[in-house]
């Protein structure tokens, strides 16, 4: 079974991206990704850019309202995404718990719809 793994961090996290502290930042990413390509469940997987880079659009009675950067202000953004296939959810738990954002952000686990016929 297919789950998405959506990755959460905090705003401080996100800024470590461009610090003194990215080699840190992108050596513990590189580890976790590795780690799902050796145990072959990835299926795919990006980073986004900074939320700042952000469009939103929302369509009312027909017509499109655009806004720049992210809808709504909270405390952690989405910072990329992994599509892993394991075997249930337990095993999507645990490959969520291993991502470097577990600790100070967020991963939200959710089954991947299958593909309509």
């Amino acid at each position: 079974m297919q789950y998405m793994l959506m990755m959460y961090e905090t705003n401080e996290e996100m800024q470590r991206r461009n610090t003194a502290e990215a080699g840190a930042y992108w050596g513990a990413w590189s580890a976790y990704v590795e780690a799902l390509a050796a145990a072959k469940v990835i299926v795919n997987g990006d980073g986004l850019q900074l939320p700042e880079t952000a469009t939103t659009l929302r369509m009312q009675n027909g017509k499109r309202f655009v806004q720049d950067g992210p809808f709504a202000e909270a405390k952690e953004q989405l910072g990329g995404y992994f599509v892993i296939e394991v075997e249930n959810l337990d095993q999507a738990l645990e490959w969520a718990s291993r991502a470097p954002c577990a600790a100070a952000g967020g991963i939200e686990v959710r089954p991947v719809l299958p593909p309509m016929a």
